[in-house]
């Protein structure tokens, strides 16, 4: 048997905060054996925190990806590199992940095999304190965008075996239903790759198999047909309308806004090298987005983080922190925020909640301040936790390790 405890000054389960402890949370054989209120002193050996919470869920990533490489060239050769640099870069992204307390990332598709190789080289191991969702090959029409990242129906009758066909091995299905968008004209370009009547066989197909539906969208007439054929995630959603959210709200569709890659277009014009206008172009993009992020809370759509790690500027681990703050500079509380990226993305994908209570799993992280009086709190993940497997803060990276073994420090709560 193995057995730890942590003590804290307050937590948050996954959907509330809970202040004014200590609170005491017993881990046994990687499992929560109780939480409750705690008196008396700290023993040796406990992992004494000022806060903590479930681990973090990214709902938007390219694992194969590296976001922080700014250069268009290098970013276009290396989608030609061979798979064991491809899995480098994936590894590295995972240490990424690990540091922002990040311990179950949802890939978004590439075509050369990167995610399911690792999430099923994870799958494997007692030691990891991360897990990866991985829909394979994501679908879309031929000659439209999404190369990288899915397989192309030619024609509709081909809709049910190849839905069948990634669903064998494939977590979720990704759908590609626009294009993406054009800055200048600060615009979605195209009509949508599948029609109402497509992309209802394709959810209900996914359906049928047990496969939740996320369709890379944005633009009006991508959203119509999304929510017409009740996809059960919309990803990106740029150019929102409040009467698009007031139906996916009615019909439980949720949201990844993924505000940080228009973000970083606007932050870094000179990257691209765009003009003033087309920075007007993606402010107001970003203002609309923001302004129809506060309104979905409002109406009760399902809002959850995912940052599109991978993209150009966009790093991972420390993107899905910067999507919390959208989230909070959108207007959201501090709980809903937490929420969007721990327990609701689970309970979408029908997933065990990773609530901190008696009986779950252990997949927690331990913060040296509380996020509720000092949001920058997020950034500075001191331990994760995932069953008996551990990782805690050495400088700038993570040391692998075990709760059955005696701790090198006891931190004292602040």
């Amino acid at each position: 048997m193995t057995y730890s405890r942590i003590v804290t000054r307050d937590y948050f389960d996954g959907e509330r905060h809970y202040r004014g402890g200590p609170f005491a949370i017993e881990l046994r054989d990687g499992r929560i054996a109780s939480v409750a209120p705690f008196t008396g002193s700290p023993a040796a050996g406990d992992i004494v925190a000022p806060f903590v919470m479930p681990g973090l869920v990214e709902a938007h990533a390219h694992i194969f990806l590296d976001g922080a490489e700014l250069d268009g060239d290098k970013r276009g050769a290396y989608l030609k590199a061979d798979l064991p640099t491809m899995m480098a870069t994936a590894h590295a992204n995972l240490d990424k992940h690990t540091l922002a307390g990040v311990t179950l990332v949802r890939d978004a598709g590439d075509r050369y095999g990167v995610n399911k190789a690792i999430r099923d080289e994870l799958r494997g191991r007692d030691d990891a304190v991360i897990s990866l969702r991985a829909p394979g090959l994501g679908i879309k029409r031929p000659k439209r965008y999404g190369a990288f990242m899915a397989r192309d129906i030619v024609a509709s009758s081909e809709i049910g075996p190849t839905v069948e066909d990634l669903a064998r091995d494939g977590d979720d299905i990704k759908i590609i239903l626009t294009g993406i968008i054009d800055f200048v004209a600060g615009t979605v370009k195209g009509e949508p790759q599948f029609n109402r009547e497509e992309l209802t066989d394709i959810v209900t197909t996914a359906h049928r198999l047990g496969r939740k539906t996320f369709a890379h969208c944005s633009g009006l007439a991508g959203l119509e047909v999304a929510v017409a054929a009740g996809v059960d995630s919309i990803e990106h959603g740029f150019f929102m309308t409040r009467d698009i959210l007031a139906r996916m709200a009615d019909k439980n569709i949720a949201w990844v806004p993924t505000f940080s890659p228009v973000h970083f277009q606007w932050a870094r014009p000179e990257v691209a090298g765009w003009d003033g206008a087309t920075v007007d172009n993606l402010r107001r993009i970003l203002d609309s987005h923001s302004e129809h992020t506060a309104i979905a809370h409002e109406l009760g759509v399902m809002l959850v983080a995912g940052s599109d790690a991978g993209s150009h500027g966009v790093d991972h681990g420390s993107s899905l922190i910067d999507e919390l703050f959208h989230f909070l500079h959108a207007g959201l509380p501090m709980e809903s925020v937490l929420t969007s990226a721990t327990s609701r993305p689970r309970k979408l994908w029908g997933l065990p909640p990773a609530s901190i209570a008696a009986g779950q799993d252990a997949e927690l992280i331990v913060l040296d301040r509380s996020p509720f009086e000092q949001p920058d709190a997020l950034r500075a993940v001191r331990q994760v936790i995932v069953g008996n497997a551990c990782a805690e803060r050495r400088g700038e990276g993570m040391k692998p390790g075990r709760l059955d073994r005696q701790p090198e420090t006891v931190h004292e709560a602040q």
